[in-house]
């Protein structure tokens, strides 16, 4: 099989929510949990939730891009979560629940910049989209607890009560993108 293998690096609150989505996603080969965005090399979780590290909570998708564009991972972006609220999402609040989109070339930027001119014309949402879109510079990948979190601890209450229902949500509008077809 002939891969066309990209890296998207994206943030939108919790890490734990985005990575249970995009690890369902056909195309995906690969989702890491970790921090971008920062000016601190190597933080720790306890470090970036002190909102003074600069980072942002994020997952590294590698995908295929004969599989799935990147704006196909950007429609999945922008419907599990709130891209119109600044440094939140729901409870989580500080610039570590940022919604930003890390580009890794221009054309990623193009595309990140076009999808969100498009939705803020739709007027989806009552405000405007604040989701910064920023050259991409380093990953930290986070501390092993949190790699898989979701499937690893699913009826933990914060799994329960937010990343349960982001991931259902995805499945139910992107049900022909499920690398798992409901039998």
């Amino acid at each position: 099989m002939n891969t066309n293998l990209q890296t998207a690096t994206l943030a939108g609150g919790c890490f734990w929510c985005l990575e249970a989505v995009y690890d369902e996603l056909k195309g995906v080969h690969s989702v890491e949990s970790g921090y971008a965005g920062g000016h601190v090399d190597n933080p720790s979780y306890r470090a970036v939730c002190s909102g003074t590290t600069g980072h942002a909570e994020v997952v590294q998708i590698r995908f295929d891009l004969n599989v799935v564009s990147y704006r196909d991972l950007l429609n999945v972006f922008f419907t599990i979560h709130d891209p119109t609220t600044l440094n939140r999402q729901g409870a989580d609040i500080g610039t570590q629940y940022r919604s930003a989109i890390f580009y890794h070339d221009d054309e990623q930027k193009m595309i990140a910049e076009e999808a969100i001119r498009d939705l803020n014309a739709q007027k989806i949402w009552d405000n405007p989209i604040v989701t910064e879109v920023t050259k991409f510079d380093k990953f930290y990948v986070a501390e092993d607890y949190h790699q898989e979190y979701f499937a690893r601890n699913t009826y933990q209450p914060y799994c329960q009560v937010v990343v349960a229902p982001k991931v259902s949500k995805f499945r139910k509008h992107f049900l022909d993108m499920l690398k798992k077809q409901p039998v």
